[in-house]
C-alpha cells in the first residue's frame, strides 16, 4: 500500500512551493494535482495550470513522484499534450505519472465551446477517449507519428528524445464504464476510481465497498479479455467522494485503508487540507495519517 496526496492548483507559487515540499517531507509516494480549467466551488478563485504547476513542483522536490488526477480530452489534444509530458518527464527526471480520464460535465466541457454548441454527451466523451489514449500512447513511444482519425490528427509529429521513463511514462486510467475499463486494461499501468458517485451523499460505507468491489470485477473481466493479469495494474483510490470520512482521525483512516487494501488497492490518495472548503480537515490529523497511517496497517 502506498499513500499519496493531491494538491489543488489554487495557490500562488510563493505559497504553493511550500505545500509540494511539505508533501515530500511527509513521505507521500506521489503528489498529484487536478488538470482542469476551473473546478466546482473554486471557479471564482485562483486556479493555475496543471502542467506548469507540476513543472515547478519537479524543480523543488527530489524523490516524490508527481502527476495529474486526471487529464482529459475535454480541452487537451494528444500531440501538444505529449510534447508537454515529455518535457515534464525530463524536468522531473522520470517522476511523472499521467492520470487520464474521459472527462465530465463541468466547466472543462463548456469553456472552449461556442454558446450555441452543446458539450459532448457521455458517449461522445467516451468516443474521444477511445481515440485519445491510443494516439497519446503512440506519441510518447515513437519519435515520429502520422495519424488521421475521426477526432484527432498528427502529421509527422516529432517527439524526440521521448520519455525518460521507458517505453513511456505510466498511465493511470480513471474508468468505471466498460469502454474505459478496456482502455485501462490495455494501456494502463494503474487504474483509478473515486468510487460510485451516486453513493457519495446518500450511500453508506458498506454500499460503497460493494460498488467498488463490482468495479474491480469489471476491471478483471476487461483484463481477462485481452489475456492480461489484473494484478499487473496498480489500483488507485482517490478519496473524498465516497460516504466514508477517512480523514476524521487516524483510526478512521486505518479502518478505511485496511478495508480497501483488502479489496486490492495499492494506493490511496488524500486531498491536502484546504480551509473553508469541502477539503477542510485538521492539519495535525492529516500529518499524523501521512506519517503514521501505513505503519498502523503494517505497511
Amino acid at each position: 500500500m502506498r499513500l499519496s496526496t493531491v494538491i489543488l492548483p489554487i495557490h500562488r507559487w510563493n505559497n504553493g512551493r511550500r505545500l509540494w515540499q511539505h508533501a515530500e517531507q511527509l513521505g507521500f509516494h506521489t503528489a498529484y494535482t487536478y488538470d482542469h480549467l476551473s473546478w466546482r466551488s473554486f471557479r471564482d478563485g485562483p486556479w493555475f495550470g496543471a502542467i506548469p504547476t507540476l513543472t515547478a513542483a519537479a524543480a523543488v522536490t527530489q524523490r516524490m513522484r508527481l502527476g495529474t488526477l486526471v487529464t482529459s480530452p475535454n480541452f487537451r489534444h494528444p500531440v501538444t499534450l505529449a510534447k508537454d509530458l515529455i518535457t515534464l518527464d525530463d524536468v522531473s527526471d522520470g517522476r511523472i505519472t499521467l492520470g487520464i480520464g474521459a472527462g465530465g460535465n463541468g466547466f472543462d466541457a463548456t469553456t472552449l465551446r461556442r454558446s450555441d454548441e452543446e458539450p459532448w454527451t457521455p458517449r461522445e466523451r467516451a468516443d474521444h477517449f477511445d481515440e485519445f489514449v491510443p494516439l497519446l500512447d503512440q506519441l510518447l513511444r515513437e519519435p515520429s507519428v502520422t495519424y488521421e482519425g475521426t477526432f484527432y490528427a498528427a502529421n509527422e509529429a516529432r517527439n524526440i528524445p521521448g520519455c525518460v521513463q521507458r517505453p513511456r511514462l505510466p498511465f493511470a486510467v480513471a474508468a468505471t464504464g466498460p469502454r474505459g475499463m478496456r482502455l485501462a486494461a490495455r494501456y494502463g499501468q494503474a487504474w483509478v476510481t473515486t468510487g460510485d458517485p451516486k453513493l457519495s451523499e446518500t450511500g453508506t460505507p458498506e454500499q460503497s465497498v460493494e460498488a467498488i468491489r463490482g468495479q474491480l470485477t469489471k476491471l478483471g473481466t476487461a483484463c481477462e479479455a485481452i489475456g492480461r493479469d489484473a494484478a499487473e495494474l496498480d489500483k488507485i483510490l482517490l478519496t473524498g467522494f465516497t460516504p466514508d470520512r477517512p480523514l476524521q482521525s487516524l483510526d478512521a483512516f486505518v479502518d478505511f485503508a485496511g478495508t480497501h487494501f483488502a479489496l486490492g488497492f495499492t494506493e490511496i490518495v488524500l486531498h491536502a487540507p484546504i480551509p473553508d472548503s469541502d477539503f477542510a480537515v485538521d492539519e495535525k490529523v492529516f500529518e499524523r495519517i501521512a506519517t503514521e497511517g501505513l505503519a498502523q496497517l503494517g505497511h
